[in-house]
């Protein structure tokens, strides 16, 4: 008596049907996105007036509710922008915020590419654990977190000079810079207000460099503190946390 047939008999085309139907619904699903991307690129700066360029659009883990990067910001937005969140988006499960996540992980930065030939460098101690700060010469923040830093044992402290704050940073930058001990000139400056001397002659300067680094990565104010896990910290900190995160950025 011959067999009848059946899908049963034929595995390959029963498992080929249902990899068709996927990457189908796969294809449907990225055009939506793609479509809802160009939506929220359209209208969202049409409703709110004076936006910055929109970085990024991508979906955030609630289902038609959009991540929309600018610049170091994040906000989030519906499928066509008709409603806009600003503030952090927190996983009750678990209580994390994953904004915070998410902007740090976008503000990384690989600590051993860090071009550390265009800071001053002093230490403490040994020097075993590292940190890098941008820091303009003329910022209250700066001057006070550099107070916090003499408390730290056994770490050797990277300074980028960044004149954020107008020319006389820059002056002040480029004698700090040019003098024939740097260290003793950035901490004379910063923790006794010893004026740098001025600098008469020829010296080749760091700080365009420093400047296009710190816009690239998104430093956009001083202090800004660098860790040897690839963390950041933007603005001023206590000692005792900076303490913290040296001894874990440490261990890792």
């Amino acid at each position: 008596m011959p067999k009848t047939s059946s899908s049963l008999t034929h595995p390959p085309l029963v498992l080929a049907a249902h990899l068709f139907m996927a990457a189908a619904a796969a294809l449907l699903l990225a055009g939506a996105a793609l479509a809802d991307e160009a939506a929220i690129r359209k209208n969202l700066p049409e409703r709110v007036p004076n936006l910055p360029p929109i970085d990024e659009v991508i979906k955030s883990p609630i289902p038609g509710l959009y991540e929309v990067r600018i610049g170091s910001s994040i906000l989030y937005a519906d499928e066509t922008a008709n409603h806009v969140i600003e503030g952090s988006l927190i996983d009750a499960r678990t209580r994390t915020n994953l904004t915070e996540a998410r902007l740090n992980k976008l503000s990384a930065v690989d600590f051993d590419k860090l071009p550390l030939k265009d800071a001053i460098v002093w230490k403490n101690g040994t020097g075993a654990r590292k940190l890098a700060v941008f820091s303009d010469p003329n910022c209250g923040y700066c001057k006070k977190l550099e107070v916090d830093l003499q408390k730290l044992k056994n770490v050797t402290v990277y300074t980028f000079l960044v004149p954020m704050l107008g020319p006389d940073s820059a002056e002040k930058s480029k004698n700090i810079w040019c003098a024939k001990d740097q260290a003793r000139a950035w901490l004379g400056w910063m923790l006794e207000a010893r004026l740098p001397a001025r600098h008469m002659t020829a010296c080749e300067t760091p700080l365009e460099r420093n400047m296009a680094f710190s816009r690239k990565h998104r430093v956009n104010g001083t202090p800004a503190l660098f860790f040897a896990d690839d963390t950041r910290v933007p603005g001023a900190i206590e000692a005792e946390e900076i303490e913290k995160r040296l001894s874990a950025a440490h261990k890792s």
